[in-house]
């Protein structure tokens, strides 16, 4: 009995420790680990998600998605802390799309994580700021996607 007690103390402390968004964005987090189990279904949750961001988010996010989808199809979309991303094989994210208005900045950015093979001498770029893409933009970010998955 007084085991259960500690844990309740101990949850309880816990609770009061984390914020409200905080405790949001692991409960966030636990319903994409157990979305992203399934590929169709975390497919409809990254398009879900895009579909939620405002205007101008959505639209570089929908033209990020449609590019990494048509450079590397082997990836699997999922969300990952309530973002697009796109996992290789392993589950591990290769690259993400963050909305400028998840944490209000000025520009959304395309990002690499470290299963990205785009290692380039010993100082290379992880992340990219987007305000607009151009048919150049498209064009690099595919390449990059395409480096990143080789």
């Amino acid at each position: 009995m007084s085991g259960t007690a500690r844990t309740t103390t101990t949850s309880s402390k816990a609770s009061q420790q984390f914020t409200a968004e905080e405790r949001a964005a692991m409960k966030a987090r636990a319903k994409e680990l157990k979305a992203n189990a399934n590929r169709a279904e975390a497919e409809r949750e990254v398009l879900a998600k895009i579909a939620e961001m405002p205007d101008d988010d959505r639209a570089l996010a929908e033209r990020v998605h449609a590019i990494v989808a048509a450079s590397a199809p082997d990836l699997s979309a999922k969300t990952w802390y309530g973002m697009p991303a796109y996992a290789n094989a392993d589950g591990k994210i290769v690259c993400f799309f963050k909305p400028a208005s998840k944490f209000k900045v000025r520009y959304a950015t395309l990002g690499f994580n470290d299963a990205a093979r785009l290692d380039d001498g010993t100082m290379w770029p992880t992340e990219y700021a987007l305000t607009t893409l151009t048919d150049e933009d498209e064009e690099r970010i595919s390449v990059l996607v395409k480096k990143a998955v080789s």
